[in-house]
Protein backbone atom coordinates (compact mmCIF):
# COMPACT_ATOMS: atom_id res chain seq x y z
CA UNK A 1 0.00 0.00 0.00
CA UNK A 2 2.55 2.30 1.00
CA UNK A 3 4.51 1.81 -2.51
CA UNK A 4 1.38 2.26 -3.99
CA UNK A 5 0.59 6.00 -2.59
CA UNK A 6 4.58 6.63 -3.70
CA UNK A 7 3.80 6.17 -7.36
CA UNK A 8 0.86 8.01 -7.10
CA UNK A 9 2.49 10.83 -5.58
CA UNK A 10 5.59 10.38 -8.13
CA UNK A 11 2.59 10.11 -10.97
CA UNK A 12 1.14 13.53 -9.80
CA UNK A 13 4.15 14.89 -9.10
CA UNK A 14 5.13 14.33 -13.00
CA UNK A 15 2.24 15.85 -14.52
CA UNK A 16 2.45 18.77 -12.02
CA UNK A 17 6.27 19.84 -12.87
CA UNK A 18 5.55 20.39 -16.74
CA UNK A 19 2.25 22.37 -16.05
CA UNK A 20 4.69 24.37 -13.78
CA UNK A 21 7.04 24.72 -16.61
CA UNK A 22 4.46 25.06 -19.20
CA UNK A 23 2.56 28.27 -16.98
CA UNK A 24 6.28 29.83 -16.67
CA UNK A 25 6.29 32.80 -19.13
CA UNK A 26 10.23 33.26 -19.19
CA UNK A 27 12.90 30.69 -19.78
CA UNK A 28 15.90 30.90 -17.26
CA UNK A 29 18.63 31.28 -20.31
CA UNK A 30 16.99 34.36 -21.52
CA UNK A 31 19.39 37.35 -21.52
CA UNK A 32 18.73 40.92 -22.97
CA UNK A 33 21.24 43.33 -23.86
CA UNK A 34 21.31 47.27 -23.88
CA UNK A 35 24.44 48.60 -25.61
CA UNK A 36 24.84 52.50 -25.03
CA UNK A 37 26.85 54.95 -26.80
CA UNK A 38 28.36 56.62 -23.47
CA UNK A 39 27.56 54.96 -20.18
CA UNK A 40 28.70 58.01 -17.85
CA UNK A 41 25.91 60.63 -19.63
CA UNK A 42 22.93 60.75 -17.44
CA UNK A 43 20.69 60.38 -20.24
CA UNK A 44 22.07 56.48 -21.07
CA UNK A 45 21.88 56.05 -16.97
CA UNK A 46 18.08 57.04 -17.45
CA UNK A 47 17.88 54.39 -20.08
CA UNK A 48 19.69 52.10 -18.13
CA UNK A 49 17.21 52.52 -15.36
CA UNK A 50 14.32 51.99 -17.53
CA UNK A 51 16.11 49.22 -18.87
CA UNK A 52 16.46 47.37 -15.56
CA UNK A 53 12.90 48.17 -14.24
CA UNK A 54 11.50 46.15 -16.99
CA UNK A 55 14.10 43.18 -16.56
CA UNK A 56 12.99 43.28 -13.06
CA UNK A 57 9.46 43.24 -13.97
CA UNK A 58 9.90 40.24 -16.20
CA UNK A 59 12.58 38.09 -14.36
CA UNK A 60 14.68 38.21 -17.15
CA UNK A 61 18.68 38.45 -17.32
CA UNK A 62 19.96 42.21 -18.75
CA UNK A 63 23.40 43.37 -19.65
CA UNK A 64 23.98 47.24 -19.62
CA UNK A 65 26.95 47.55 -21.50
CA UNK A 66 29.02 50.68 -24.04
CA UNK A 67 32.08 52.76 -23.86
CA UNK A 68 32.46 54.98 -20.86
CA UNK A 69 33.27 57.69 -23.26
CA UNK A 70 32.24 59.14 -27.05
CA UNK A 71 33.55 56.26 -29.19
CA UNK A 72 31.90 54.79 -31.63
CA UNK A 73 34.68 51.39 -32.31
CA UNK A 74 34.55 50.71 -28.55
CA UNK A 75 30.41 50.95 -29.69
CA UNK A 76 31.18 48.44 -31.89
CA UNK A 77 33.74 46.48 -29.81
CA UNK A 78 30.72 45.88 -27.37
CA UNK A 79 28.14 44.78 -29.80
CA UNK A 80 30.40 42.15 -31.24
CA UNK A 81 31.38 40.72 -27.62
CA UNK A 82 27.69 40.94 -27.52
CA UNK A 83 26.67 38.84 -30.47
CA UNK A 84 29.68 36.14 -29.36
CA UNK A 85 27.29 35.75 -25.87
CA UNK A 86 24.44 35.00 -28.09
CA UNK A 87 21.91 37.02 -26.29
CA UNK A 88 18.17 36.92 -26.98
CA UNK A 89 17.76 40.20 -27.84
CA UNK A 90 20.05 43.62 -28.12
CA UNK A 91 18.58 47.09 -28.01
CA UNK A 92 21.47 49.36 -29.60
CA UNK A 93 21.91 53.44 -30.13
CA UNK A 94 24.27 53.93 -32.95
CA UNK A 95 26.99 56.25 -32.40
CA UNK A 96 27.87 56.58 -35.98
CA UNK A 97 25.52 54.12 -37.72
CA UNK A 98 28.27 53.88 -41.20
CA UNK A 99 30.35 51.61 -38.43
CA UNK A 100 27.19 50.18 -36.60
CA UNK A 101 25.60 48.56 -39.67
CA UNK A 102 27.36 45.69 -40.60
CA UNK A 103 27.35 44.18 -37.17
CA UNK A 104 23.72 44.37 -37.10
CA UNK A 105 23.39 42.70 -40.13
CA UNK A 106 25.52 40.11 -38.18
CA UNK A 107 23.64 39.40 -35.21
CA UNK A 108 20.65 39.36 -37.83
CA UNK A 109 22.11 36.67 -39.53
CA UNK A 110 23.10 34.93 -36.26
CA UNK A 111 19.26 34.97 -35.42
CA UNK A 112 19.84 37.73 -32.49
CA UNK A 113 16.71 40.19 -32.81
CA UNK A 114 18.30 43.77 -32.86
CA UNK A 115 15.92 46.89 -31.95
CA UNK A 116 17.51 50.52 -32.37
CA UNK A 117 16.82 53.16 -30.22
CA UNK A 118 17.06 57.11 -29.61
CA UNK A 119 19.71 57.05 -32.98
CA UNK A 120 18.95 54.34 -35.78
CA UNK A 121 20.96 52.68 -38.43
CA UNK A 122 18.77 53.18 -41.65
CA UNK A 123 19.60 50.79 -44.09
CA UNK A 124 20.00 47.83 -41.56
CA UNK A 125 18.51 44.79 -41.33
CA UNK A 126 17.82 45.85 -37.49
CA UNK A 127 13.59 45.07 -37.30
CA UNK A 128 12.25 48.82 -36.23
CA UNK A 129 13.19 51.94 -34.21
CA UNK A 130 12.17 53.43 -31.05
CA UNK A 131 13.09 56.58 -30.02
CA UNK A 132 11.95 60.32 -30.50
CA UNK A 133 10.46 61.43 -33.48
CA UNK A 134 13.97 63.92 -33.91
CA UNK A 135 12.34 66.27 -36.59
CA UNK A 136 9.50 67.30 -34.70
CA UNK A 137 11.88 68.15 -31.81
CA UNK A 138 13.73 70.06 -33.93
CA UNK A 139 10.48 71.71 -34.93
CA UNK A 140 9.65 72.45 -31.37
CA UNK A 141 13.36 74.03 -30.51
CA UNK A 142 12.85 76.10 -33.43
CA UNK A 143 9.88 77.36 -32.59
CA UNK A 144 11.36 78.37 -29.77
CA UNK A 145 13.78 79.87 -30.51
CA UNK A 146 12.08 81.80 -33.21
CA UNK A 147 9.61 83.39 -30.00
CA UNK A 148 12.87 84.06 -28.02
CA UNK A 149 14.73 85.65 -30.34
CA UNK A 150 11.50 88.06 -31.98
CA UNK A 151 12.20 86.43 -34.98
CA UNK A 152 15.73 87.67 -35.98
CA UNK A 153 19.23 86.96 -34.78
CA UNK A 154 22.22 84.61 -35.93
CA UNK A 155 22.63 81.30 -34.45
CA UNK A 156 25.53 78.66 -33.24
CA UNK A 157 24.47 75.43 -33.80
CA UNK A 158 26.19 72.67 -31.89
CA UNK A 159 26.10 68.91 -33.67
CA UNK A 160 27.25 65.21 -33.95
CA UNK A 161 26.47 65.73 -37.46
CA UNK A 162 27.24 61.77 -38.83
CA UNK A 163 23.97 61.08 -36.14
CA UNK A 164 20.80 60.49 -38.11
CA UNK A 165 18.79 61.80 -35.07
CA UNK A 166 21.12 65.26 -34.90
CA UNK A 167 20.51 65.53 -38.62
CA UNK A 168 16.94 64.95 -38.35
CA UNK A 169 16.66 67.77 -35.44
CA UNK A 170 18.49 70.26 -37.07
CA UNK A 171 16.72 69.66 -40.20
CA UNK A 172 13.76 70.49 -37.79
CA UNK A 173 14.89 73.42 -36.96
CA UNK A 174 15.46 75.08 -40.23
CA UNK A 175 11.95 73.88 -41.57
CA UNK A 176 10.58 76.12 -38.37
CA UNK A 177 12.90 79.05 -39.38
CA UNK A 178 11.56 78.96 -42.45
CA UNK A 179 8.76 81.32 -41.62
CA UNK A 180 11.34 83.70 -40.04
CA UNK A 181 13.73 84.65 -42.49
CA UNK A 182 16.10 87.06 -40.67
CA UNK A 183 16.84 84.37 -38.48
CA UNK A 184 19.85 82.85 -40.03
CA UNK A 185 22.27 79.35 -38.73
CA UNK A 186 25.40 80.53 -39.41
CA UNK A 187 27.86 77.85 -38.27
CA UNK A 188 26.61 74.03 -37.23
CA UNK A 189 29.65 73.18 -34.80
CA UNK A 190 30.83 69.40 -34.75
CA UNK A 191 31.77 68.98 -30.94
CA UNK A 192 32.32 64.75 -31.74
CA UNK A 193 30.82 64.14 -28.98
CA UNK A 194 33.53 66.00 -26.59
CA UNK A 195 31.95 68.52 -24.05
CA UNK A 196 35.14 70.69 -24.22
CA UNK A 197 34.78 71.67 -27.66
CA UNK A 198 31.67 73.29 -26.96
CA UNK A 199 33.03 75.09 -23.68
CA UNK A 200 36.17 76.36 -26.24
CA UNK A 201 34.05 76.99 -28.87
CA UNK A 202 31.71 79.51 -26.94
CA UNK A 203 34.61 81.33 -25.11
CA UNK A 204 35.98 81.91 -29.11
CA UNK A 205 33.28 83.04 -30.20
CA UNK A 206 32.55 85.64 -27.02
CA UNK A 207 35.88 86.63 -27.70
CA UNK A 208 35.59 87.22 -31.53
CA UNK A 209 32.26 87.65 -32.15
CA UNK A 210 29.87 88.48 -29.43
CA UNK A 211 27.77 90.79 -30.78
CA UNK A 212 27.18 88.71 -33.94
CA UNK A 213 25.75 86.06 -32.28
CA UNK A 214 22.37 86.29 -30.46
CA UNK A 215 21.99 82.43 -29.98
CA UNK A 216 22.82 78.86 -29.37
CA UNK A 217 20.95 75.93 -29.93
CA UNK A 218 22.54 72.50 -28.93
CA UNK A 219 21.18 69.12 -30.66
CA UNK A 220 22.52 67.03 -27.77
CA UNK A 221 22.84 66.22 -24.26
CA UNK A 222 26.74 67.59 -23.23
CA UNK A 223 26.82 71.36 -25.50
CA UNK A 224 24.15 73.19 -23.29
CA UNK A 225 25.75 73.31 -20.38
CA UNK A 226 29.20 73.78 -21.16
CA UNK A 227 27.53 76.98 -23.13
CA UNK A 228 25.90 78.00 -20.43
CA UNK A 229 28.83 77.95 -18.04
CA UNK A 230 31.13 80.42 -20.14
CA UNK A 231 27.78 82.49 -20.50
CA UNK A 232 27.68 82.70 -16.63
CA UNK A 233 31.00 82.88 -15.85
CA UNK A 234 31.71 86.14 -18.43
CA UNK A 235 28.03 87.59 -17.26
CA UNK A 236 26.74 87.74 -20.81
CA UNK A 237 22.70 87.42 -20.13
CA UNK A 238 21.76 88.20 -23.53
CA UNK A 239 21.90 85.58 -25.26
CA UNK A 240 19.52 82.52 -26.33
CA UNK A 241 20.26 79.06 -25.39
CA UNK A 242 18.17 76.15 -26.57
CA UNK A 243 19.60 72.87 -24.86
CA UNK A 244 18.68 68.84 -25.49
CA UNK A 245 17.90 66.47 -23.14
CA UNK A 246 17.60 66.70 -19.14
CA UNK A 247 20.30 66.36 -17.49
CA UNK A 248 20.58 67.79 -13.96
CA UNK A 249 23.21 70.52 -15.14
CA UNK A 250 20.88 71.37 -17.85
CA UNK A 251 17.83 71.73 -15.66
CA UNK A 252 19.98 74.27 -13.60
CA UNK A 253 21.27 76.54 -16.16
CA UNK A 254 17.46 76.61 -17.02
CA UNK A 255 16.44 77.13 -13.18
CA UNK A 256 18.92 80.02 -13.48
CA UNK A 257 17.51 81.50 -16.55
CA UNK A 258 20.67 80.72 -18.66
CA UNK A 259 19.18 78.03 -20.83
CA UNK A 260 15.79 79.20 -21.69
CA UNK A 261 14.47 75.90 -22.62
CA UNK A 262 15.51 72.33 -23.38
CA UNK A 263 13.71 69.66 -25.36
CA UNK A 264 13.34 66.59 -23.37
CA UNK A 265 13.54 62.86 -24.15
CA UNK A 266 12.52 59.71 -23.23
CA UNK A 267 15.65 57.49 -23.08
CA UNK A 268 13.72 55.41 -19.93
CA UNK A 269 10.84 54.48 -21.98
CA UNK A 270 12.72 53.89 -24.98
CA UNK A 271 14.56 51.37 -23.20
CA UNK A 272 11.80 49.65 -20.73
CA UNK A 273 9.40 49.37 -24.50
CA UNK A 274 12.15 47.96 -26.01
CA UNK A 275 13.18 45.46 -23.91
CA UNK A 276 9.54 44.35 -23.93
CA UNK A 277 9.31 44.36 -27.35
CA UNK A 278 12.47 41.89 -27.31
CA UNK A 279 10.93 39.74 -24.94
CA UNK A 280 7.31 39.55 -27.21
CA UNK A 281 9.39 38.73 -29.56
CA UNK A 282 11.10 35.83 -28.28
CA UNK A 283 8.06 33.98 -27.29
CA UNK A 284 6.61 34.79 -30.21
CA UNK A 285 8.43 34.71 -32.80
CA UNK A 286 8.80 36.19 -36.19
CA UNK A 287 8.29 34.66 -39.51
CA UNK A 288 11.39 35.27 -40.18
CA UNK A 289 14.46 38.09 -38.80
CA UNK A 290 15.98 38.83 -42.37
CA UNK A 291 12.76 40.96 -43.87
CA UNK A 292 12.13 44.35 -44.65
CA UNK A 293 8.62 44.36 -42.29
CA UNK A 294 8.31 47.89 -42.90
CA UNK A 295 7.09 47.49 -46.61
CA UNK A 296 4.51 45.11 -45.48
CA UNK A 297 1.42 46.23 -44.22
CA UNK A 298 0.63 43.07 -42.20
CA UNK A 299 3.94 42.92 -40.36
CA UNK A 300 3.18 42.40 -36.72
CA UNK A 301 5.78 44.52 -35.95
CA UNK A 302 6.04 49.01 -36.42
CA UNK A 303 8.54 50.47 -38.71
CA UNK A 304 8.57 52.85 -35.70
CA UNK A 305 8.13 53.85 -32.52
CA UNK A 306 7.48 57.20 -31.37
CA UNK A 307 8.42 57.83 -27.75
CA UNK A 308 7.59 61.52 -27.89
CA UNK A 309 9.27 64.44 -26.50
CA UNK A 310 8.46 68.11 -24.96
CA UNK A 311 9.59 71.56 -24.09
CA UNK A 312 10.85 71.95 -20.69
CA UNK A 313 11.52 75.53 -19.45
CA UNK A 314 11.33 77.47 -16.61
CA UNK A 315 7.06 76.80 -16.05
CA UNK A 316 7.65 73.10 -15.73
CA UNK A 317 10.89 72.17 -14.33
CA UNK A 318 10.58 71.45 -10.98
CA UNK A 319 7.53 68.70 -12.27
CA UNK A 320 10.04 67.22 -14.38
CA UNK A 321 12.59 66.76 -12.02
CA UNK A 322 10.34 65.03 -9.38
CA UNK A 323 8.79 62.90 -12.48
CA UNK A 324 11.89 62.18 -13.36
CA UNK A 325 13.19 61.44 -9.54
CA UNK A 326 10.06 58.95 -8.29
CA UNK A 327 11.46 57.25 -12.10
CA UNK A 328 14.91 56.60 -11.61
CA UNK A 329 14.44 55.71 -8.15
CA UNK A 330 12.23 52.83 -8.97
Amino acid sequence: MLCKRILISLGAAALVIPLIHCGSKHDSDEKYVLISANLQVPYWQTAGAGFSQASSQLQVRSDFVGPNTYDPKAEVEAFERAITQKPTGILVSAADPNILKDSIDKAIAAGIPVITIDSDVRGSKRLFFIGTNNYQAGVIGGQRLANDLKGKGNVIAFSIPEQTNMAERLRGYRDALEAHPQIKITRVVDIKGDPRIAFDTTTEILGKEKDKVDAFICLEALAGKEVATVLNSNSVTNKVVIAMDTDPDTLDWIRKGVISATISQKPYTMSYVGLKMLDDLYHHKLASLDKTWANDSFAPIPAFVDTGSALIDKTNVEEFAQASKSATQK
